[in-house]
């Protein structure tokens, strides 16, 4: 043990050293990498809904976890327009209705569910969402409503629901009557009770309206805090003073939600729960006041106070989580109201009777409704699937599967290829996604549902990716991607241990997960860890109750402490088995405990580091991926009221534990960690907010963040393994679905990268394998640009390199075995400008002018922006496409159009022009400024390609061949068109019939419109007889017509090789003798003539 750890301790030292150089320069190798998103595209939940009255075509949504989203198309399509800013969870938009390019948005999910994020307080925008800035309630965490006086945009009303998880301060009512410059709290009961809705009366906005709500989430699953004694509050002087509106409510109200008609004013609704005497809620209610609340009645009563029938109780339903539906009432008729419930639900007669608008089985549970108060066919809503909007009163909607908002509580990879990401999804189930998609674009062609509950754990067979294990609270399910069939495995966890301890306590998220090492070994937690060896057939309990049998109550539970007799009430939300041995599996509990086996469960070590506190959630644990005795924490305090990330270290079995946070930014709690599998001490993390990356074992963290937004990231893994031959970051986001950091090269090579830039030396990164996949397949009907879409990886070979300096110029070539350039790249290459991609307002203005320029006959939105070799200082990512030197396009202006096939909006591409590079081993050479460097690459196949051998070498062989010889002969002609150019000048009858031979053999090429064939046309077989220019075309035509499909070419193709190569010799044999033989029989004569002798420049 002793020599172990003195390894460890050399592995620290050297870890240390590695970081203190990459600290000293800071160049961030992963700061040319961009993270892209998959999908799903199937939205979450939403708390918050806004249309403008003068823009009917505009709609703003709020996602709990996924920012805010505007669409101007009546919801056909959809925009993220809150993604720079710090946080991304909403509960609250309002559009102030004098000036709709202001919006003001309240942060954190405005909603109190076991699963939510918090904000930042609020944000507000001048410009209708283009910019945002941010004013102030830092300290609210959650934000439920905000209304704007509908004369002074300056003036509005805040509600607050605060801390979710403890008492404070900063909730109730806040009045701003300078734009949020300043907030005043004008409405507050205490530091536990929250305000839940604030309305001003559009008559009169000295009239305001507030609910006030006694809440708080519990520290342990499936429980609140709460009481009565809350209500609707009323103010008639803007908000200075309040009362209690009581009169016909319930003598002890827990929450209420409220609705003014704003055809009359006079007329309020009301969705009213009542206390119990135990602090539970009572049956809803809905209410109505015919007098601006003073006077309230049951909504199904008559003028005489009696019941005109029994209230239908379907538009009262609690929401999903147990929410309180909120109502809207229709602003021209007082009477039609309806109701967010698990169904959308409309009154015609002020609640006498109800009708479902929408719903679907399982429920919807609809959060919130806008009607458009100048034409109110148009209505606004958001559910937990998303938001839809309709112009026809309900009748039709468009869909929510616009909205990449997916809150995904995990993420998994499995071994297909390309591998899928897969997880449960809140409110809709699971989904597998793929990584990458033939079709260019990751649609929903792309990925399916595997049954997996909502907040499951997905984990894949290891052996057969079509085999799709679910965790569930009660068990766990297997799904058959073949027959789309589920049957649910077990455990039965019902036996009771020898003093009647329980072993079937679980939360919303329970873990499953295969053993690295034993592929056949499948583990599940409750509040013991469970094991099968057999897929699920038989299943073993290999631990005791794992949980704290005891413990102290948090502080953060406040005036709430009495109500809590501590006892075993926690379940496993962390399993992680050794990547090094079979036998040793890390476990943790949402309580706050952490339990080690080394011997396969036979024995527990509880290793909690002392400081983590009772109902710390161990949200994820990862085991060491170089060694047996390390393992990491993530350790989430949301539930203790404390925001702080906590991330821990140990490297001796859990003896010992470090705290490893620096640098993470606070107010963002930590909800994984993984290490990477290539480089020891390379850590990743996620937050509430973002990723980090750690280069000396969590000692200091680095933003990883790049362009995510910033979005509570639930889960990340590295995808590293021979299935994929990948070396990827992915992340499990509870707000805009899955996404993928390709190629971790740079930062793995951190530690080069930082010495290159100590020296003031460029650096090539040394390129990951690069698998030889097309980009896109699909017909040549491609989706169309509003279908909504993940974006496929870069596609080619990745090359990164680092400028300590600006450069003047930056070569990149690919060299083959024999050190031939295949393909060069240059940052003097010349590329449009502008660019359609870049600036299509300027380069329509182009094609205007002149209609045949490139680009010039589609729709601008489909080219991609040209590839550029960066000459800045920094890191620079490009990619080489895999294929060999195209010839070189005569004009960039007058290039074509865009092909067809495998065309994607915004990354179409002018086609392929040159066959593929073979597989193999390439040399990638850099040079900046005239100093040189080098890296190996490899070049593969796509593993899905079962080609017999001996085939791919005669397609790699012909395709060689061919271009091989149009490179020659396009040389060749090269150089009969500048001894032309010589030549032009001389005249004689001597110097005529020369030219008249060369011409027939090396035409001047035609002017205009080329295209990227060069030599006047795309690549095909001469009209005429074979010159140095056709033959380069025919030559090329014939590699290219093998490229479609990695197959053994076929007889007609092979003949075509055949026949070009015999025209090339054929046309090379008179071009060689024209150069020596015709020449020097000129220059003879010339010289006899006493005229100088004529040279091939």
């Amino acid at each position: 043990m002793r020599t172990f750890l003195s390894r460890l301790t050399l592995v620290a030292t050297a870890i240390a050293s590695v970081a203190a150089a990459i600290a000293a320069q800071a160049p961030e190798p992963s700061a040319a990498m961009q993270w892209r998103q998959i999908g799903p595209n199937r939205a979450g939940r939403g708390r918050s809904a806004v249309g403008v009255p003068t823009q009917p075509n505009v709609a703003y949504v709020g996602f709990d976890n996924g920012g805010v989203w505007r669409s101007t198309d009546y919801g056909n399509n959809w925009e993220p327009i809150f993604d720079k800013e710090a946080t991304g969870s909403i509960g609250a938009i309002a559009v102030a209705p004098s000036d709709p390019n202001i919006i003001y948005v309240g942060t954190g999910a405005g909603i109190i569910r076991p699963d939510l994020a918090t904000g930042l307080g609020v944000y507000k925008s001048t410009d209708a969402g283009k910019t945002w800035t941010h004013l102030g309630l830092f300290d609210s965490q959650m934000i439920a409503y905000i209304d704007v006086d509908p004369r002074d945009p300056n003036r509005f009303f805040v509600a607050v629901l605060g801390h979710p998880y403890g008492p404070n301060a900063e909730r109730g009512i806040f009045r701003s009557t300078d734009g949020g410059k300043s907030f005043e709290k004008v409405l507050y009961k205490d530091a536990y009770t929250s305000a839940n809705e604030v309305r001003i009366d559009p008559s009169d906005p000295n009239i305001v309206y507030a609910t006030l709500w006694q809440q708080q989430q519990a520290f342990y699953e499936y429980a609140t805090f709460g009481g009565g004694g809350n209500g609707i509050f009323k103010s008639r002087d803007g908000g200075t003073t309040w009362k209690q509106l009581t009169d016909g409510l319930p003598e002890s109200v827990l929450q209420a939600n409220i609705a003014i008609a704003p055809s009359n004013p006079r007329v309020l609704y009301a969705m009213v729960a009542p206390a119990l005497a135990n602090g539970a809620s009572g049956p809803v209610s809905f209410y109505k006041s015919s007098d601006r609340g003073e006077h309230w009645q049951l909504a199904v009563n008559g003028p005489d106070g009696k019941p005109r029938r029994t209230p239908d109780t379907r538009p009262l339903g609690r929401i999903g989580g147990g929410d309180l539906p909120p109502i809207v009432v229709d602003p021209k008729n007082e009477n039609v109201v309806y109701s967010a419930s698990i169904v959308m639900w409309r009154t015609e007669d002020g609640g006498l009777n109800w009708s479902a608008v929408r719903g679907a089985p399982g429920g919807d549970d609809y959060q919130r409704i806008w009607i458009n108060p100048n034409n109110t066919d148009i209505i606004i809503a958001i559910a937990d699937q998303g938001a839809v909007i309709s112009a026809n009163r309900g009748v039709s909607w468009s869909n929510w599967y616009t909205q990449a908002a997916a809150a995904m509580f995990h993420v998994t990879a499995d071994n297909a290829f390309p591998y899928r990401l897969c997880a449960g999804q809140q409110d809709s189930g699971s989904a597998c996604v793929d990584s990458r998609s033939m079709d260019g674009q990751i649609t929903f062609r792309d990925w399916t549902p595997v049954n997996t509950q909502e907040y499951g754990i997905v984990a894949p067979d290891p052996r057969d990716p079509d085999i799709v294990f679910g965790s569930a609270r009660s068990g766990v399910s297997r799904w058959d991607r073949r027959t789309r069939q589920t049957t649910q495995v077990g455990p039965d966890m019902s036996a009771r241990g020898p003093n009647g301890e329980a072993y079937n306590r679980n939360v919303r998220t329970m873990p499953l997960i295969w053993s690295p090492v034993n592929l056949d070994a499948l583990y599940y937690a409750s509040n013991a860890v469970w094991k099968t060896l057999d897929r699920g057939r038989t299943w073993t309990r290999i631990s005791p109750d794992l949980t704290r049998q005891t413990w102290e109550v948090p502080a953060s539970a406040g005036q709430y402490a009495s109500t809590v007799k501590p006892a075993p009430m926690g379940s496993i939300t962390a399993l992680a088995p050794s990547f090094r041995d079979a036998n040793v599996l890390w476990a943790g509990t949402d309580d706050g405990h952490v339990q080690v086996t080394m011997n396969g469960g036979a024995t527990w070590i509880n290793v909690t580091p002392a400081a983590i506190r009772p109902w710390t959630r161990i949200y994820n644990m990862e085991a060491g991926r170089h060694d047996r005795l390390t393992a990491y924490i993530a350790a989430n305090t949301m539930r203790l009221d404390d925001m702080a990330p906590r991330f821990w270290r140990t490297h001796d079995g859990g003896k010992t534990w470090t705290e490893i946070s620096t640098g993470i930014a606070t107010n963002y709690p930590a909800n994984s960690i993984r290490e990477d599998p290539r480089v020891k001490g390379l850590l990743y993390a996620a937050t509430d907010a973002q990723v980090w990356v750690s280069y000396d074992d969590g000692g200091h963290w680095r933003s990883l963040r790049n362009n995510m937004p910033a979005i509570s990231v639930r889960d990340i893994k590295v995808k590293d393994d021979s299935t994929c031959q990948c070396a990827d970051l992915v992340a499990g986001t509870h707000g805009r679905g899955f996404w993928i950091l390709d190629n971790l090269t740079p930062i793995r090579q951190a530690a080069d990268i930082s010495k290159a830039a100590a020296a003031h030396s460029a650096y090539l990164v040394k390129p990951a394998t690069a698998l030889r996949i097309r980009f896109g397949t699909n017909e040549p009907t491609p989706l169309p640009p509003e279908m909504p879409a993940g974006q496929n990886p870069m596609p080619g070979a990745v090359i990164d390199y680092f400028l300590p300096r600006a450069a003047g110029e930056v070569v990149l070539e690919i060299l083959d075995v024999k050190g031939m350039a295949v393909r060069t790249y240059s940052s003097q290459d010349p590329v449009l400008n502008p660019h359609p991609a870049l600036d299509r307002v300027a380069y329509d203005k182009i094609c205007q002018k002149n209609t045949t320029a490139t680009f010039c006959g589609l729709p601008l939105y489909w080219p991609a922006a040209s590839m550029v070799f960066g000459t800045g200082a920094g890191m620079h990512r490009v990619a080489w496409d895999m294929r060999l030197q195209p010839f070189p396009t005569d004009d960039v202006n007058a290039a074509g159009d865009v092909n067809a096939t495998g065309a994607v909006a915004g990354r179409a591409t002018l086609g392929e022009s040159a066959p593929w590079a073979p597989p193999g081993t390439y040399t990638v050479r850099l040079t900046v400024d005239g100093k040189t460097m080098t890296q190996p690459i490899s070049v593969k196949l796509d593993p899905r390609v079962k080609t017999p051998a001996p085939a791919l070498a005669q397609l790699n062989t012909l395709s060689r061949q061919m271009w091989d010889g149009a490179m020659l002969s396009r040389a060749a002609f090269a150089e009969a068109r500048a001894l032309a150019t010589r030549l032009a000048s001389e005249s004689g009858a001597d110097a005529n019939a020369f030219k008249a031979r060369l011409d027939s053999l090396a035409p001047t090429p035609a002017r205009g419109r080329t295209g990227r064939g060069g030599f006047g046309g795309r690549f095909g077989a001469p009209a005429g007889p074979a010159t140095l220019a056709s033959i380069s075309g025919t030559l090329m035509g014939a590699a290219m017509a093998m490229q479609g499909a990695e197959v053994a070419p076929t007889a007609s193709q092979a003949a075509a090789c055949d026949r070009a190569g015999r025209q090339l010799a054929e046309v090379m044999k008179q071009w060689t003798a024209l150069k020596t033989e015709g020449l020097a029989e000129l220059n003879a004569r010339r010289k006899a003539a006493g005229q100088p002798a004529v040279t091939i420049p």
